[in-house]
C-alpha cells in the first residue's frame, strides 16, 4: 500500500522531468540556429563595412599626399668683400644674431683713403685744366678776331696795289710784297680758327657746357667714386638679417685676399638668414599629378614634435634630382631598372613671431593638401 502511494506521488515529477528532457534537443537546435544565423549577419555585415569604407577611403583618397624626404634650407652666404687688406677688428662672435647692414669685420682703411686723397686731387687738377681750356678758347677767339682785322687790311693793301700796278703807279715788286702779305693773313686765320675748333671739341662742342659734364671730369669723377667705394667696402656689413658662423677662422691680422684678384675667397664670414627660410621637399614623381603651386601644405620638423608650420607650394623643379646629378645615372645599358624619381618642391614657410628657431638643414614631414578628390571628379568628371 506504501509503495504505491510512493509511486503515486514520483510519478508525476517523473512524467515533468522526462518531459523536459524530451523538449531539451529542440532548444539547443533553435540556438544554434540562432548563432549560425548572427555568425552569417555579423560576417556579411562586418565584410559590407569593410568594403564601404574602403569605398569611401579610396573615393576620399589621392587628397593628401607627404614624405619625410624633406628639409629646411636658409639663404646662405660666405660674407667677404671685393678689396685686399689686413683684418682690423671683427665685431661679431660665433652665433651672434645681427641685422641687416650691421658691421662684421673691418679692413686697414689706410690704403685706401691715400688713393682717394689721390683722386680726389686729380679731379681737383681736371677741373682747373678745363677751366684754363675755356680761358684759352676765349683767348683764341680774340686772336681769331684781330686776325680778321688784319685780313681786311691786307685786301684792302692788296686791292689798292692791284689797281695802282694797273695805272703802273708801283714796281710790281710792291704788289708781289702786298699778295704775299694778304695770303700769309689769310693761312694765319684758318690757323686760328682750326685751333679753335679743336679746343672747342675738347670742351664738349659747346663752351657754355658746365665743366662737371665734360668727360674729362666725369672720367676724373668716376676714379673719386672708385676710391670710395673701395674705402667704404673696407666696412663689412651683413647683407641681411641672420646668424654669424664661421668666424674663428677671421682674426685681427688675416689677411683678405678679394676675389676679384684671386678667383676665390681667402677669408669670410659665414651668415645664415633668419628670415628667408624654406622647406624643400623630394617628392616622388608618382604622388606629383595633382599638386600645384599654391597648394597649403603642413610641416613638421622632427627636433618640436606636436609643433606644425603652415606653408604652401612655392614651386616645383622643373627636372628631377638624378638629373642635375653630376652623374647621371647611364640608362642605356642592358640591365637597366626603372627607379621612381625625385622631384624637388619648394614650400614657403608661414613663419609667425614666437615660433620655435628653424636651422638649415633639419629634418621635417611634409603633407600637401591637393584638394583633388575622386568622387568630385567620378561625379562632376
Amino acid at each position: 500500500m506504501a509503495a504505491i502511494q510512493t509511486d503515486s506521488l514520483v510519478s508525476p515529477y517523473v512524467a515533468a522531468g522526462a518531459g523536459r528532457v524530451s523538449t531539451a534537443p529542440g532548444w539547443l537546435a533553435r540556438l544554434k540556429a540562432d548563432r549560425t544565423l548572427l555568425r552569417r549577419v555579423l560576417m556579411i555585415g562586418g565584410v559590407a563595412i569593410v568594403a564601404a569604407a574602403s569605398l569611401a577611403f579610396w573615393l576620399m583618397g589621392d587628397r593628401y599626399i607627404g614624405t619625410d624626404d624633406s628639409y629646411v634650407h636658409a639663404a646662405q652666404l660666405m660674407v667677404s668683400t671685393d678689396v685686399s687688406g689686413l683684418v682690423t677688428d671683427v665685431d661679431v662672435h660665433q652665433g651672434q644674431h645681427v641685422g641687416k647692414g650691421q658691421v662684421l669685420f673691418r679692413i686697414d682703411p689706410r690704403q685706401f683713403r691715400i688713393a682717394l686723397d689721390n683722386a680726389k686731387a686729380n679731379l681737383g687738377e681736371t677741373r682747373m685744366t678745363l677751366l684754363s681750356m675755356k680761358d684759352d678758347f676765349a683767348r683764341m677767339l680774340n686772336d681769331i678776331s684781330a686776325q680778321q682785322s688784319q685780313v681786311a687790311l691786307d685786301q684792302v693793301t692788296y686791292n689798292r696795289y692791284a689797281t695802282l700796278l694797273r695805272l703802273n703807279s708801283i714796281a710790281q715788286a710792291q704788289y708781289d710784297q702786298a699778295h704775299f702779305t694778304l695770303a700769309t693773313a689769310q693761312s694765319t686765320l684758318a690757323s686760328l680758327k682750326e685751333q679753335a675748333q679743336v679746343q672747342l671739341a675738347k670742351l664738349g662742342g659747346n663752351i657754355a657746357t658746365p665743366v662737371e659734364q665734360l668727360p674729362q671730369y666725369l672720367a676724373a669723377q668716376s676714379q673719386v667714386d672708385e676710391a670710395q667705394r673701395q674705402l667704404d667696402h673696407t666696412v663689412v656689413r651683413a647683407p641681411f638679417d641672420g646668424i654669424v658662423t664661421e668666424v674663428d677662422s677671421l682674426q685681427p691680422g688675416t689677411l683678405v685676399i678679394s676675389a676679384l684678384a684671386a678667383f676665390t675667397t681667402t677669408s669670410a664670414v659665414g651668415l645664415v638668414s633668419t628670415s628667408n627660410t624654406w622647406v624643400e621637399a623630394n617628392m616622388k614623381e608618382t604622388d606629383l599629378t595633382h599638386v600645384h603651386r599654391g597648394d597649403p601644405v603642413d610641416v613638421t620638423v622632427d627636433t618640436y614634435p606636436g609643433k606644425t608650420w603652415k606653408g604652401e607650394v612655392d614651386s616645383i623643379s622643373p627636372a628631377t634630382g638624378s638629373d642635375f646629378s653630376v652623374l647621371p645615372a647611364e640608362n642605356a645599358s642592358g640591365n637597366w631598372v626603372k627607379v621612381t624619381q625625385r622631384v624637388t618642391v619648394k614650400v614657403r614657410l608661414d613663419l609667425k613671431p614666437g615660433d620655435p628657431p628653424l636651422r638649415a638643414g633639419m629634418s621635417t614631414y611634409v603633407t600637401i593638401d591637393t584638394g583633388h578628390r575622386r568622387w568630385f571628379r567620378m561625379l562632376y568628371g
